[in-house]
C-alpha cells in the first residue's frame, strides 16, 4: 500500500500537470470505494482545480468555491472544499489525453479544460474516494495524528515515551503519526538500532530522538527517489520508484544484516509483519514484577 514517499510523489506530480485547471464534467463507473458517488457527480463540475497536496497516506485536490459560492471559502480566502483521495492497494491517479483509451479498471475520469482526463484507476478498490467540505473535512483531517517531516522534538517524545504500546505500534498508528506504514517504519527502526517491540515508554530521550531523525531522514530520500515500487505503484507519469533499491530492513527476511551480518528476521507486531537485525536491535528485556517481602519486625521484649 503506497506510503507517505509514494503518495508525496504522485502528490507533488498531479500539482505540476493539473493543478489550476478546471474539471468540465465527471464520468464515474465502479462507485462502491466512494463515500457518496452522487455527490461528487454533483459537486466536482465546474470547480478549478486549486492545488493537490498530501495528507498522510491521503491526497486531498483542493478545490475553488464554485459558481454558487461558499461562504467559508469566500470568507477564509483559502479552499475548504476538496477531493479526498486514497489510492489503496493498487489505486492510481494520473491524467491522460482524452483521445487515449480507457485503462482496464479505469473507475473515474475527470474531464478537464485542457482536452485531458484525470483519471482513476484501481484494480482491487481498496482505496477512497470523497467529496468534503466545510466542517466534514476539518473534521476528517483531525482524526489524523502529525506530519512526520514537519512533528516537533517534543511532539514526538510525548507520544512516542508517553505510550506504553510497542515502538512499531505506534509508528503505524495514524492517529500519532499520519502516513508512516509497515516500509518506512522497518527502514527507520534499522536505522536507529530500535528492535519494534520495545514498549515506548522505555525508549530513552536519547533514542526517541535519534529514531525522530531517522524517519524524517528516511521519508525525505524516499521522496527524493520517487518512493518504493513493491509490486505496481507508479507515479503519475507512469515511473517506478527506485527507494527499495535502498531498504535495509524491509523485505529482506534472511538475509545480511549491512550493518553487522547478522540475518534480518520477520516476527508479527501489532498484527504486522516486522523485519529487524537481532544483532542491531536488541529485544527489550522482560521486566518480571518483585515479589513484595513482607517485613519482619523484631518482636519486642516482654516486660516483666
Amino acid at each position: 500500500m503506497p506510503e507517505l514517499p509514494e503518495v508525496e510523489t504522485v502528490a507533488r506530480g498531479l500539482q505540476a500537470s493539473v493543478a489550476g485547471r478546471r474539471i468540465l464534467s465527471v464520468v464515474l463507473r465502479q462507485t462502491d470505494f466512494m463515500d457518496d458517488a452522487a455527490l461528487i457527480e454533483r459537486e466536482l463540475p465546474g470547480r478549478r482545480i486549486e492545488r493537490i497536496e498530501r495528507y498522510g497516506k491521503f491526497m486531498l485536490l483542493r478545490l475553488d468555491a464554485g459558481p454558487a459560492g461558499n461562504e467559508n471559502s469566500r470568507a477564509s480566502g483559502r479552499p475548504t472544499e476538496a477531493l479526498l483521495v486514497h489510492l489503496g492497494m493498487t489505486g492510481n491517479l494520473a491524467p491522460r489525453f482524452a483521445a487515449q483509451p480507457l485503462e482496464k479498471h479505469t473507475h473515474a475520469s475527470f474531464v478537464l479544460d485542457d482536452g485531458r482526463e484525470l483519471r482513476y484507476t484501481d484494480a482491487r478498490r481498496f482505496g477512497r474516494m470523497a467529496y468534503l467540505s466545510g466542517p466534514t473535512l476539518a473534521a476528517e483531517l483531525q482524526r489524523f495524528g502529525a506530519d512526520p517531516l514537519e512533528v516537533s522534538r517534543e511532539e514526538f517524545a510525548a507520544a512516542i515515551r508517553g505510550s506504553k504500546a510497542r515502538i512499531k505500534a505506534l509508528l503505524l498508528d495514524q492517529t500519532v503519526l499520519r502516513g508512516v506504514g509497515n516500509i518506512y517504519a522497518d527502514e527507520s527502526l534499522w536505522r536507529a538500532r530500535i528492535h519494534p517491540a520495545t514498549p515506548g515508554v522505555r525508549l530513552t530521550p536519547q533514542q526517541t530522538e535519534k529514531l525522530r531523525a531517522a524517519l524524517k531522514a528516511i521519508l525525505l530520500r524516499a521522496i527524493a527517489m520517487r518512493g518504493s515500487t513493491i509490486s505496481d505503484f507508479v507515479d503519475s507519469d507512469g515511473q517506478s520508484g527506485d527507494y527499495q533499491q535502498h531498504h535495509r530492513a524491509y523485505g529482506r527476511e534472511g538475509r545480511k544484516c549491512y550493518r553487522c551480518g547478522a540475518r534480518i528476521r520477520r516476527m508479527m507486531v501489532a498484527g504486522r509483519s516486522s523485519h529487524f537485525c537481532p544483532g542491531c536491535q536488541p529485544a527489550p528485556r522482560v521486566r518480571t514484577a518483585k515479589k513484595k517481602t513482607k517485613r519482619i519486625r523484631p518482636a519486642k521484649a516482654s516486660k516483666r
